[in-house]
C-alpha cells in the first residue's frame, strides 16, 4: 500500500506515543494564545480585544498567568490527540484497503468525514480534562478581580467537580466540545492532508517544512472558521458551575446571538487562528521528524539483524 502523505509506517503503539509527544510540545509553546482567546470568549458582552485581554492578564497575573490550565491542557492532549491522528490514519488506510485505490484518491469529503468523525471519538474520551482546563483559566480570571479561585489544580477541579456536579458533571459541555470537535478535525485533518498533498503535486515545495508550513496555514483558517461558534457555546457551557446560566447548547447559541449579535460566535476568532496555526505547524513538522527518526531507526534495526543472519549463515 502506498504511504500516506499523513501517516508514515511506523507500528500504530509508536505513532500514539509519537503524537502525544509531538502535541504536549505544541501545547505547551501555543497556551498563552489559547488561554487569551479563552478570556475573550467568557468577557461576555464587555467588548475587549485581544491585546487588552493580554495586557490585563500580565499586569493582574503575571507571566506565570498566561499558563494557567496548562497541565490538565497537556493531560487532554495525551488522550485527544493520538486518537484523532491516528483514528483518522486508520479509518483512512481501512478505506482506502477497501476500495483498493491509494491513500491520495480519496476525495476531500470522505477525508473531512474521516477527521470528523475521528475528532468526535477523540473529544468524547477527552472530555473532562478538557472542562478542568477551563474552569482552571477562567479562575485566573477570578484571581485578577481579587476573588478566591474555585481550584488550586487540576486533581483538586476534578475532585470538586466529581463531588459537587457528579460523574455526568465532568462531561459538562460534551454535545457542543463533540460538535466543535467533529468541525475542527474536519477542517484541520482534511484540509492538512489534501492541502499538504496539492503543494507537493504541484510542485510548490517538498515535502519539507514550507510544504507543512503553507498547510497548517490553509488548514488552520479552515478548521477555525468552522469550528469558532461551537468552540463559543462549548467554553461558556463548561464554566458553568452549579448554577446554571444555560440549559443546554442551543440555549446558549440562541442567547449568544440574540443579546451580542450574531459576530460574537467567533468572538475570539483571530487568537484562536493565530493559535491554530502555530500549533498545527509545530505539532506537524514535530510529528513528521520524530516518526522519521523512528522509521530511520527501524530500518537501521532491520538491517542490523540482516546483517547479523547472514554472518551467521556464512559462517554454518
Amino acid at each position: 500500500m502506498e504511504r500516506s502523505r499523513v501517516a508514515g509506517e511506523a507500528p500504530t503503539r509508536t505513532r500514539i506515543l509519537l503524537a502525544s509527544l509531538s502535541a504536549m510540545v505544541a501545547e505547551t509553546v501555543t497556551f498563552p494564545i489559547d488561554l487569551t482567546k479563552t478570556r475573550m470568549q467568557l468577557h461576555g458582552s464587555h467588548r475587549i480585544g485581544a491585546i487588552g485581554v493580554v495586557s490585563e492578564i500580565g499586569r493582574q497575573e503575571g507571566m506565570m498567568g498566561f499558563y494557567k490550565g496548562l497541565s490538565p491542557a497537556i493531560i487532554r492532549h495525551l488522550f485527544y490527540t493520538p486518537i484523532r491522528i491516528i483514528g483518522y490514519e486508520n479509518l483512512k488506510g481501512f478505506i482506502v484497503r477497501s476500495e483498493g485505490n491509494n491513500s491520495e484518491s480519496l476525495s476531500l469529503a470522505t477525508k473531512a468525514l474521516v477527521g470528523g468523525i475521528s475528532g468526535v471519538m477523540a473529544q468524547v474520551v477527552a472530555s473532562p480534562a478538557d472542562l478542568v482546563k477551563v474552569r482552571m483559566q477562567a479562575d485566573g480570571r477570578l484571581v485578577s478581580q481579587g476573588l478566591k479561585p474555585r481550584y488550586s489544580g487540576p486533581i483538586e477541579a476534578f475532585t470538586k467537580i466529581l463531588q459537587a456536579e457528579g460523574v455526568k458533571g465532568l462531561w459538562k459541555g460534551v454535545l457542543p466540545n463533540i460538535q466543535r470537535a467533529f468541525l475542527v478535525n474536519m477542517g484541520e485533518l482534511a484540509c492538512y492532508d489534501h492541502a499538504k498533498h496539492f503543494v507537493i503535486e504541484k510542485k510548490i515545495s517538498g515535502d519539507n517544512i514550507y510544504a507543512h508550513t503553507l498547510a497548517s496555514i490553509m488548514s488552520g483558517l479552515a478548521s477555525t472558521t468552522l469550528s469558532c461558534p461551537a468552540d463559543v457555546v462549548k467554553t461558556r457551557m463548561m464554566n458553568q458551575g452549579e448554577k446554571a446560566v444555560y440549559r443546554n447548547s442551543y440555549e446558549c447559541l440562541v442567547k449568544t446571538v440574540r443579546f451580542e449579535g450574531i459576530r460574537a460566535l467567533w468572538k475570539g476568532f483571530f487568537p484562536t487562528w493565530a493559535r491554530l496555526g502555530p500549533w498545527q505547524f509545530v505539532f506537524w513538522v514535530s510529528y513528521e521528524k520524530f516518526r522519521q527518526l523512528a522509521e530511520a531507526r527501524r530500518v537501521g534495526n532491520v538491517l542490523r539483524f540482516v546483517e547479523r543472519v547472514e554472518i551467521v549463515a556464512q559462517t554454518n
